[in-house]
């Protein structure tokens, strides 16, 4: 589904449609420039959306983008070819994904990601603090360098579990934009240097979690690595204490909270200096989660690490 204020752009995108046979699969739909930016009262209530793509214009005034214009050192390689009502609009980019943002507070899991082309550096430190703001913590920023000039950044949101890669979540190198960063979705866990037993780690380190009490637990010999899904913090004493005694914890009067779905990979990386144990979340709100679960798989590692170099040691003689 693509949408537009302006009739003529909407003429070309028709055009263009036809001309490639995509009747069936694009929807044109012509939106009110005050009303919603995202036309889900287009689609039947139990239909969801994928994600949500904007190019928002990005000037706040024709005078801002004149200015903008005579800032820069050396003139433009290519002349601009937007039209007014695609450059423009009140408050800038900013106002304009911030009215994105604000639709996604009401929609939310209707629509899986939410993202946005920022044109200007200081755009994406607003929006991500909105984002902060309204408690919302899976997102991602990440910028695109066209040719040798051009420089633009894209935030992205959801309100799913989801996590993407750190490679994608945290893609922008700007040292400025350090603060704007999501939370780290992987790390090594610990690492092993000059450590060759690593078929028996990798089965003994594999046996440890599928002890867990996980609803997943996947392991793939040959690429070392493996899906963990839980239900809760399995992996805590708190947890196996309160199963144990068969407690429930909820406060007096309360139902007990849903669980929400935990998702982990965990991955044996093996180089010429040793064994590096890795974690990346995959699934989950809560940072403090998967701080938790690294923080186990340290422990395990090494513990099963110790019980390799023991077997190594050489009986006592009396």
């Amino acid at each position: 589904m693509s949408t537009d204020i302006d009739d003529e752009s909407l003429r070309w995108a028709s055009k263009n449609i036809e001309q490639n046979h995509l009747q069936n699969r694009i929807k044109l739909v012509k939106s009110n420039p005050d009303g919603p930016i995202i036309p889900m009262d287009s689609t039947p209530a139990t239909e969801e959306v994928a994600f949500v793509m904007t190019n928002p214009p990005f000037y706040r005034s024709a005078a801002e983008m004149d200015e903008r214009a005579a800032e820069k050192a050396l003139p433009p390689l290519t002349a601009c070819t937007g039209a007014p009502v695609e450059m423009v609009t009140d408050g800038g980019e900013v106002a304009f994904v911030g009215r994105i943002l604000d639709e996604s507070l009401a929609l939310r899991g209707r629509i899986q990601w939410y993202t946005a082309m920022l044109g200007f550096l200081s755009s994406v430190a607003a929006l991500v603090q909105r984002l902060r703001d309204n408690g919302v913590g899976n997102y991602a920023v990440t910028e695109f360098v066209q040719g040798r000039k051009t420089k633009r950044w894209a935030v992205a949101w959801s309100f799913r579990a989801m996590r993407p890669p750190q490679a994608i979540a945290r893609g922008a190198v700007a040292g400025s934009l350090k603060g704007c960063l999501p939370a780290h979705t992987e790390m090594t866990v610990v690492e092993f240097p000059e450590f060759h037993r690593v078929a028996e780690f990798a089965s003994r380190l594999r046996d440890a979690i599928a002890a867990l009490e996980a609803t997943h637990w996947e392991w793939d010999r040959q690429k070392l690595k493996g899906t963990l899904r839980v239900a809760d913090k399995v992996w805590t004493r708190a947890w196996r204490r309160q199963k144990q005694r068969g407690m429930d914890t909820s406060p007096e009067g309360k139902e007990r909270p849903v669980r929400e779905e935990l998702g982990f990979g965990i991955y044996i990386n093996v180089n010429l200096n040793g064994v590096l144990v890795r974690c990346r979340w995959i699934e989950g709100h809560d940072e403090s989660v998967f701080i938790s679960f690294t923080g186990y798989l340290k422990t395990t590692a090494k513990s099963v690490h110790s019980s390799l170099d023991e077997t190594k040691k050489p009986e006592k003689v009396e």
